[in-house]
Formats: C-alpha cells, sequence, structure tokens
C-alpha cells in the first residue's frame, strides 16, 4: 500500500478538523481516504464523502485492534 498525507491540519495535538491520509495500492489504483481526527477514525472508501464515510471512535478501534 501506498499511504501519503493529503492534508495536513494539525499542529501537534490532533484536533477536529484532523489528518487525511489518502491510500493508494501498489499498483497505484486509489483505495480511498482515512481521516484521523481527536474523537476516532472514518474510512471513505474510493471518492466517498467524508460525511458519507464509517466512523469508529478511538474506543472501538483500540478494542477491535486488541481482539
Amino acid at each position: 500500500m501506498k499511504v501519503m498525507i493529503n492534508d495536513l491540519s494539525v499542529a501537534m495535538e490532533v484536533k477536529n478538523k484532523g489528518v487525511e491520509f489518502r491510500v493508494h495500492d501498489n499498483q497505484g489504483n486509489f483505495q480511498g481516504d482515512c481521516y484521523v481526527t481527536k474523537s476516532g477514525l472514518t474510512w471513505c472508501q474510493g471518492k466517498t464523502l467524508k460525511a458519507n464515510g464509517i466512523s469508529v471512535s478511538w474506543e472501538e478501534f483500540i478494542e477491535w485492534m486488541n481482539s
């Protein structure tokens, strides 16, 4: 996978606007965007808008990763 920061709108602490990661597969095909904010993560497959993406809280993400 090729992961790039698309829009860096943070100082030292991640705030409400967060950080956007643009994700491409190894062939360079766009897979989607991952937004990391202080409240959690949002995955937007393909050209899905952030408002229509799949969101998880940090608590849900940590539980999922620890399982």
